[in-house]
């Protein structure tokens, strides 16, 4: 020990790294952590209509508004949906297991990653303190004591350090005093004397520099701690993630500062004893995901300068502990640029687990998302209280979003951004409570910005638009896509036969792209078995009308083509009233898509009667209340289906229709359906 140290400072080697901590250092109560994934009580004392829960969008829930729903005090509690995840951060925080959580953003996971520190034990802390090295300024000494002792320790040294500045400063004055006496009353030599004097304050001034070296620097202060650390370490640079040594302007002279000063924390050794968790892990630089790594197998990692330009280049501490959990987090692209070595150290030392986007609409799921806007409401502080048909137009949107029949988002910060505006909406308003009046202005409002760039461009393209939503025309078929996610656009497709001038062949346009030129060769299959004429000799050609910059992606154009292309060959008009969505395969089964929800309301809003879906997407659609009357909704299962509704003309259409079947087999029975086949997300 230092002669430096004041009784009581812990000996040399106070911090111990290790790869898997004994279960006496980590463990919890088991009694806080029972009831950890258990369900919580949403109701409270709220009744539950049981009759009418399957039915309402509330689960039965009897409210006047959210502020009679009871908000669960843990964080942990307040997670919706994602089961797996929560009974995975119970075992890892019982354990001291790292996690690495992959999914979407938005789905949970900061916040199941603060709901662990929320679970650790604030027993364990510690303060961490640096002290100057008399061997070696450039090496640092580090110590540990139980956390609330660093600042009892400094204030102890600063304490002695400045008794011994006092007595200096004492000894200094009469040293002075002498010396000026001397020289003015015996050798009657005043600048001498003055000289002399500025001399030796100089030199008492620099030796007190040496004195406050002394004084070690609190690296690491837990005191005020009512919980485990939580750092978010997302996004950071090497020195803030790792620790580092400040620059130091004057680096000689004696107006230096001392190495121990210069050090400061990095993000592993704040979240000592805790939480680090890392957001996006594949941003990290190479050298930072090693050097992330060493300090997760060591438990301890040491602190230098993070640059060579800096003066703390040459300064390294002791080992500095950073005994946390690692949670990282990211999209799936995360575990492709991710070091490998340090994602075989999170699973070999702890779970991996990934979020869920969507959940099965079920009444207890749907209470827990009126809990979520109550949750929302509490947290924010400043929205009034929403009123059970605003929470049912939340949920609603919840269902709409999710984008699958039966299921909810999970995706809840933006399903949080919409409660806040509709919130915000009905406070500047002067509302008492947010109305579904409220929450409909959000919906339009709330809109990303790429959802506001897709509705400028298809509100700049009406007024120049080939839009036709009456009458009959032939090789003419109003296609339907969807643009920006969540805005859906009516698109027509024409086709046209006409003599080859060499080998038949079929010729599309519109910047298609791969998936999509993929669909027109398999719909160009169907077209060449059923037709009776030699195409060898015929080029069909195919229109994407109108599709803008980005071109045409997906494969839900395929009925749409496959109908414009039999109406151009067979000479039979298409109902213009009418639009389409839907993949082919290239035995004429109409298969599913998404977007339908968005894509039917496009329909509606352009001006059509009816609009034909998959029948496998039937139980998809979530379309406003407004256009309900507006459009009828056809679902079929096969190419005749399709061409039964779509053309008009009995005689030839009847005859069309049924050589169809003939050629590709009849249609499958509802029974036969694979309903749960998903299309891409966003076909256009």
């Amino acid at each position: 020990m230092s002669n430096d140290e004041p009784t009581g400072t812990p000996p040399q080697g106070g911090h111990d790294g290790h790869d898997e901590p004994g279960p006496d250092s980590h463990s919890l109560d088991d009694t806080d952590l029972e009831d950890l994934g258990s369900e919580v009580d949403v109701e409270g004392d709220v009744e539950i209509d049981e009759e009418n829960a399957e039915d309402d969008l509330l689960g039965g829930l009897l409210v006047d508004d959210t502020s009679d729903i009871q908000v669960p005090d843990r964080l942990v509690d307040q997670v919706i949906g994602q089961e797996e995840a929560r009974d995975i951060v119970l075992r890892a925080a019982k354990q001291h297991r790292h996690v690495m959580m992959i999914g979407s953003p938005g789905t949970g996971k900061s916040m199941l990653a603060k709901a662990m520190s929320h679970l650790l034990p604030k027993e364990s802390l510690q303060d961490v303190l640096v002290y100057h090295n008399p061997d070696d300024s450039n090496e640092p000494k580090v110590r540990t004591v139980p956390a609330g002792k660093g600042d009892q320790i400094v204030e102890a040294h600063k304490e002695e350090a400045r008794k011994r500045n006092q007595m200096r400063s004492f000894l200094m004055w009469i040293i002075l005093a002498v010396i000026i006496g001397y020289s003015f009353l015996v050798v009657h030599q005043i600048l001498i004397g003055i000289l002399a004097a500025g001399i030796i304050y100089f030199a008492f001034r620099y030796s007190n520099r040496g004195s406050d070296a002394m004084v070690p620097k609190l690296l690491i202060n837990n005191a005020e701690r009512q919980m485990a650390p939580f750092e978010d370490a997302t996004g950071a640079h090497a020195g803030a993630l790792l620790g580092d040594v400040r620059h130091d302007p004057f680096q000689s002279g004696g107006m230096e500062t001392p190495s121990h000063e210069r050090v400061e924390a990095g993000a592993i050794h704040k979240a000592n004893k805790g939480v680090l968790f890392v957001d996006e892990i594949n941003t990290l630089d190479i050298r930072s995901q090693q050097k992330l790594m060493t300090a997760i197998q060591e438990g301890e990692f040491s602190i230098t300068g993070q640059s060579e330009r800096s003066s703390g280049a040459m300064v390294q501490t002791e080992p500095v502990p950073c005994d946390f959990i690692m949670v990282a987090a990211g999209n799936m692209d995360a575990m492709e640029n991710m070091h490998p070595a340090l994602r075989s150290r999170i699973k070999g030392y702890g779970y991996e687990v990934y979020m869920e986007d969507t959940i099965d609409d079920t009444p207890e799921m749907r209470r827990r998302y009126a809990r979520f806007v109550a949750q929302e409401v509490e947290k924010d502080g400043r929205l009034p209280h929403f009123e059970p048909d605003a929470v049912r137009e939340i949920i609603l949107e919840a269902k709409r979003r999710a984008g699958r029949k039966e299921q909810l988002t999970l995706k809840l910060r933006d399903l949080g951004g919409l409660v806040r505006v509709a919130g915000d909406l009905a406070k500047s308003k002067g509302h008492e409570q947010t109305t579904r009046e409220d929450v409909l202005e959000a919906k339009k409002r709330s809109r990303s910005i790429e959802q506001q760039v897709a509705d400028d461009y298809i509100e700049r393209r009406k007024d120049y638009e080939l839009k036709v939503s009456e009458g009959s025309a032939v090789g003419r078929v109003n296609g339907l896509a969807v643009m920006g996610g969540d805005s859906g656009i009516m698109l027509p497709v024409m086709a046209e036969v006409a003599p080859s001038q060499g080998p038949g062949e079929v010729i599309a346009t519109g910047q298609l792209k791969e998936m999509a030129m993929e669909a027109v060769e398999n719909v160009s299959a169907i077209i060449k078995k059923f037709s009776d004429e030699d195409l060898s000799e015929k080029d069909v050609h195919i229109q994407f009308v109108q599709v803008g910059e980005g071109g045409v992606d997906g494969d839900s154009a395929s009925i749409t083509v496959a109908t414009a292309v039999i109406s151009a060959l067979e000479n039979i008009p298409v109902d213009q009233s009418l639009a389409m969505t839907g993949s082919l395969s290239v035995r004429g089964d109409v298969l599913p898509v998404g977007g339908v929800t968005h894509k039917i309301e496009a329909a509606a809003k352009a001006g059509c009667d009816t609009v034909i879906i998959p029948e496998a997407n039937e139980q998809d659609v979530m379309i406003e209340e407004e256009y309900k009357e507006q459009i009828d909704i056809v679902p079929v299962s096969h190419i005749s289906e399709v061409l039964d509704v779509a053309l008009v003309g009995e005689p030839e259409k009847d005859s069309l229709v049924d050589r169809l079947k003939s050629i590709t087999g009849k249609a499958l029975d509802k029974q036969g359906q694979q309903s749960g086949t998903t299309g891409s997300p966003s076909p256009q």
